[in-house]
């Protein structure tokens, strides 16, 4: 988990505050938005020495997924020819990580409360209880009291459960942080000397920071692994994302005035704005200022941007981005 954005602290402050102490989690956020790798992060920070399991509860048929949670005998079944320990008993001082926990029956979520209750469970097709000290952290991209309100979740199971909830924000409210994991994604895709990616050019960022990112972290991985595919090497170009990120309108942002602002203020930030919205184009940021390039260079260096940069090396192939 890597962001600088305000939701992103925010959510990592809620992390490490709620990390070392036993009690359950729930985890709300859209779909992609790395529940389970906040998951993990709280598991990571907490200090318990067991492992970290993680079960997609909607991946598993309604007769099945009992038997993995809580185990069973051999026999216990028709197929059941090995004994099996349940991931409560697996996860045993560690912690259990339960996605898309609305999708899951009422008779199992009566199961789960009493399991929370009692700290222990009986196997299927056995008689002895066994005691577990799990950390339950639950997950679900529907808004939790809704699924209350709607009956597809328990209230008793949402109360027990729901000793403290930390929202997962959105992609398109952390833009912040789409350039610094498009680049960690980089250099998890990267696999010299096949692909050999060295960055983004500008106007790929632009088209990154512009799409709005309905399926959030998990479809700007994607995206970035699809680019670097076809691009291989040098810098990735908007050209190289999927045809639904790079479909973006490049009208300029509005642009606040606030009274007390110095026209040194007003300058930079027109500067600035123009600069990136035209795509790091130097020419022709220059030509709308009104200034030479020369005077551009000079302008963005004294503010703090590179300009042969614009927050990324220049692409070769690119001539200038124009």
């Amino acid at each position: 988990m890597i962001g600088r954005s305000p939701a992103f602290r925010r959510v990592m402050e809620q992390i490490e505050s709620v990390a070392p102490f036993h009690a359950s989690v729930v985890l709300a956020g859209e779909s992609g938005t790395g529940k389970e790798e906040a998951a993990r992060e709280i598991h990571r920070r907490s200090g318990r020495e067991g492992r970290f399991l993680g079960i997609n509860c909607a991946a598993f048929p309604e007769g099945i997924i009992e038997s993995q949670l809580f185990g069973h005998e051999r026999g216990a079944f028709t197929g059941a020819q090995e004994k099996h320990r349940g991931f409560f008993e697996q996860a045993d001082h560690g912690t259990l990580f339960l996605d898309e926990i609305t999708e899951t029956s009422k008779g199992l979520q009566a199961k789960l409360l009493r399991a929370l209750e009692e700290r222990q469970v009986i196997p299927l097709g056995g008689s002895m209880p066994i005691g577990f000290d799990t950390r339950v952290i639950a997950a679900s991209n529907r808004d939790l009291e809704g699924a209350v309100a709607e009956r597809a979740l328990r209230k008793d199971l949402f109360y027990r459960l729901n000793v403290v909830q930390i929202d997962l924000p959105p992609l398109r409210k952390r833009k912040e942080d789409i350039e610094l994991l498009a680049e960690k994604f980089i250099a998890e895709f990267n696999i010299p000397p096949q692909i050999e990616i060295l960055g983004l050019n500008e106007e790929c960022r632009a088209a990154l920071r512009a799409h709005s990112w309905p399926g959030n972290v998990r479809e700007l991985r994607n995206a970035v692994q699809r680019a670097m595919i076809e691009r291989r090497r040098g810098y990735l170009k908007a050209e190289n994302l999927p045809a639904t990120v790079r479909r973006f309108k490049r009208e300029s942002e509005p642009m606040t005035f606030n009274v007390g602002m110095s026209l040194a203020e007003l300058q930079r930030e027109a500067t600035i704005r123009t600069f990136r919205a035209t795509c790091g184009n130097h020419r022709r940021a220059a030509k709308i200022l009104g200034i030479s390039p020369n005077t551009l260079y000079k302008a963005l260096a004294k503010y703090g941007v590179e300009p042969n940069r614009a927050g990324s090396q220049p692409d070769p192939s690119s001539k200038g981005f124009s």
